[in-house]
């Protein structure tokens, strides 16, 4: 669990620079539409194969979806971000901007609260040598 921890934790701070370093501008795939968050990231299984069906249950994301989403066509974009807000609810009410802002803020969040369990559970190993006499 903790190496999985750490992975996920490494592709939040992935996906996180790759927001901030204006990632999802200019990236769409088509001209006509902004690029889909998460799903044209260097970090979806599915970037260079969409026909990949299982990808998806495989995906680092898919823990974030509630359990009656994940058997959607495109799951991760039923991640909730905000209370009650899902990327897909971004593409259907919000701006490139503030779908954009709000990730990064969900991505900040969600990289401080595995960084303090990372750091809770390190604090809590016991050392090899520390068993009483």
């Amino acid at each position: 669990m903790r190496t999985n921890s750490q992975k996920v934790l490494a592709l939040l701070r992935q996906e996180l620079a790759f927001l901030d370093g204006g990632g999802y501008k200019g990236n769409s795939h088509s001209a006509w539409r902004p690029p889909y968050l998460f799903e044209e990231s260097r970090s979806c299984p599915c970037l260079s194969d969409r026909s990949r069906a299982d990808a998806c249950t495989d995906c680092w994301l898919i823990q974030y979806v509630s359990p009656e989403l994940r058997d959607e066509q495109v799951p991760c974009r039923f991640v909730q971000l905000e209370d009650g807000v899902t990327v897909d609810s971004l593409y259907r009410h919000g701006t490139q901007a503030e779908a954009e802002q709000v990730l990064r803020h969900w991505l900040r969040n969600q990289i401080h609260e595995l960084e303090s369990e990372l750091s809770e559970a390190k604090a809590w190993v016991p050392a090899e040598n520390s068993r009483p006499a």
